[in-house]
């Protein structure tokens, strides 16, 4: 089995993209209030080293669901005809408007940060070192949450494609069905033939447009479709793939035989720089916290956007030249951006 990626750019209807803010708002808050909880609980633990702090996303999850039901979630003061106040535990109110999912997947995503950061100080984690995990903000956080594809057996599946007789559709658990802009005839292929599962999707939200990214457990590729298998003993079919600086790339084999160049990518930040000091000036000019101001920035962002896909667009398809024609690839980790800066 390979799990696989399927990303598709949704077409939401006016109160879909309410339900859609909803449910990444419920995420942000669920997240900040286990990172809350996590925090006290450190806090309280330096006095009292008997206070146990939920740290994995199981405890984190726990406690959420106990915590939306008490009265620190919500309550009101109902007053009786002769003036006597009493308190009456409401909860998280709006708890029932959007999928609990979201906040179940929330709560992993802070424990997983909150083992990351663990790992990343006792030095068990590569890369760069983490921190430990701050609240989200309203404003500056990015709009994203994730829902299992979660059925009982023998009924059909929370996350499906392509249903109602919709080809260009994703239906999602306490969304609904939601029209999508590719086409999904790829992966309704897959989960016809039984070759795919859908394990989970992720929504987000970016320059103003709502994708939602389908994690797939799938089948193996077929024979034919895959490289030639080699024996321990094989040393050839090495192609070494050397990034320039007048060149993007160039491909060669080991006796120095050129098998592919690149040498004119696309320059989308210089071709659009003219448009991006023009939408940078109408933000500056506009006042702070204004509904225009916001609407700039909207327009900015959207064009960093496009800069940013059609970079991605090239890579995919380079990377994807290189993996189909060749077997055996060796890439050099050299700094290309800093040698540009030097």
């Amino acid at each position: 089995m390979r799990h696989k990626s399927f990303r598709f750019c949704l077409d939401p209807t006016v109160e879909q993209r309410m339900v859609l803010s909803r449910h990444a708002g419920a995420a942000r808050f669920a997240f900040n209030e286990c990172l809350f909880a996590v925090k006290s609980a450190l806090t309280a633990r330096q006095a009292d080293p008997t206070v146990s702090v939920p740290w994995s996303g199981f405890d984190l999850i726990n406690h959420f669901n106990r915590w939306k039901k008490s009265q620190d979630a919500g309550r009101v003061f109902a007053v009786d005809t002769d003036g006597t106040a009493t308190v009456v535990v409401t909860g998280l109110v709006w708890r029932d408007q959007v999928c609990q999912q979201v906040f179940e997947e929330a709560a992993i995503d802070c424990g997983r940060a909150l083992a990351g950061w663990a790992d990343s100080r006792r030095g068990t984690r590569k890369g760069c070192r983490v921190g430990f995990p701050r609240f989200k903000k309203k404003t500056a956080a990015s709009r994203s949450f994730r829902l299992r594809n979660k059925h009982s057996r023998g009924r059909r599946p929370a996350i499906r494609v392509g249903d109602n007789n919709c080809p260009r559709s994703v239906t999602l658990p306490g969304i609904g069905t939601v029209r999508v802009q590719d086409d999904t005839r790829r992966i309704r292929r897959m989960l016809a033939t039984g070759r795919a599962q859908i394990l989970f999707a992720t929504l987000s939200q970016r320059a103003g447009r709502w994708r939602v990214t389908l994690n797939v457990e799938a089948a193996d590729l077929h024979p034919g479709l895959c490289h030639p298998s080699r024996g321990d003993g094989d040393h050839g079919g090495w192609v070494g793939v050397d990034r320039g600086l007048s060149a993007f790339l160039v491909a060669a084999t080991g006796d120095g035989h050129e098998l592919a160049r690149i040498t004119d990518p696309p320059k989308a930040l210089a071709a659009g720089m003219r448009k991006q000091r023009r939408l940078a000036k109408a933000v500056s000019r506009k006042h702070k916290g204004s509904s225009n101001r916001r609407q700039a920035t909207a327009r900015l962002g959207r064009h960093h956007a496009r800069v940013r896909n059609i970079r991605h667009h090239f890579l995919h398809q380079a990377s994807n030249k290189l993996v189909k024609t060749h077997d055996r690839l060796v890439l050099e980790d050299l700094n290309t951006a800093g040698m540009l800066r030097n």
